[in-house]
């Protein structure tokens, strides 16, 4: 599976951005995409086993608990992809940052006032 399937999924995305946060429990995982998504514990270890197997995430057992930790290697990938956009958006990027450093400079201080 391409790594834009993969994260294409809004649920896969989700944990994706949960594992970025740092290793989590699986039923870590399945309580915060069951209270977003409101689907199943069987449906969010679906996706699991989808992100483990595209390489997205790892997964270590520790007793009973499984472990899930996020592996970089496809961001990677997919950054590499983007690489030849940025081009096209960077320029705007730093025009807007510009301006917003202007318009911050061109204000004046906001006066604040004391009410009894």
């Amino acid at each position: 599976m391409h790594a834009f399937d993969v994260v294409g999924d809004p649920v896969r995305r989700r944990i994706v951005e949960v594992l970025a946060d740092g290793e989590h429990t699986s039923g870590e995982i399945v309580k915060i995409i069951q209270d977003e998504f409101g689907i199943t514990q069987a449906a969010v270890s679906q996706h699991l086993r989808v992100l483990r197997e595209a390489g997205f995430a790892g997964v270590r057992a520790e007793g009973a608990r499984r472990y899930y930790k996020i592996s970089i290697k496809p961001l990677l990938e997919i950054d590499a992809w983007l690489e030849r956009f940025r081009g096209y958006w960077e320029p705007k990027m730093d025009a807007l940052a510009t301006e917003v450093a202007r318009g911050k400079k061109r204000r004046p201080a906001a006066k604040r006032t004391l009410k009894d």
